[in-house]
């Protein structure tokens, strides 16, 4: 029980990647936006696993690193956004659209794993959650595989549920909202991204 509610406190918040997903699957249709999901669950569950495994450890060797990874983690996804408007302006050509908007799934799997990966404030968040219960209260094997197990699945069915969303936005809209939603998507990942940068050293 705590494992999910830990999943689904990390992947609820509307941040960048929920935004991807759902702009994935708005593009390109369910099963590319359910392979962006998976990824960013994939991440969710290795990070939760180390937070339970070594969660006291990792906290003061990150520490010092923390500025780097968010610089690191909003230049990302400032670049994502920016790569976001390109794709999106090639795909307003209808002449192309049909042709240039297929992507291999294992593609966008790595992707995602790749931009979820990069923020460390995942591997924070767990790692808070296992120092939160206090020197007293230690994880046995089974609660902690029991939480690792339920960070897993609840990330990854409501990142399925962001891309059936997505599907059910790409099957009903015309083209020209599908783009015009895809172009503000990628405005406010580029804004979120700012933010990160901003907040460095303070």
């Amino acid at each position: 029980m705590e494992g999910a509610l830990a999943g689904y406190g990390i992947a609820m918040p509307v941040g960048p990647i929920t935004i991807l997903i759902v702009g994935m699957s708005l593009r390109r249709g369910f099963s590319h936006g359910f392979m962006a999901g998976a990824g960013a669950a994939v991440v969710d569950f290795l990070f939760a696993g180390l937070a339970a495994l070594a969660g006291e450890a990792l906290a003061p060797i990150l520490a010092p690193y923390a500025d780097g990874l968010r610089v690191t983690s909003a230049l990302v996804l400032i670049g994502w956004g920016f790569m976001g408007f390109w794709r999106t302006r090639r795909l307003s050509r209808a002449e192309e659209s049909r042709s240039e908007i297929k992507q291999r799934h294992l593609h966008v799997f790595v992707q995602f794993l790749g931009l979820t990966a990069v923020n460390p404030l995942t591997l924070v968040f767990f790692s808070a959650l296992i120092l939160g219960r206090g020197m007293g209260d230690v994880f046995t094997l089974v609660e902690k595989a029991s939480f690792v197990l339920g960070v897993g699945l609840a990330s990854f069915s409501w990142q399925t549920m962001l891309a059936v969303f997505g599907a059910t936005l790409h099957r009903n809209l015309s083209p020209r909202l599908q783009v015009l939603i895809s172009l503000l998507g990628n405005m406010v990942v580029i804004v979120l991204g700012l933010r990160v940068l901003l907040s460095v050293g303070r």
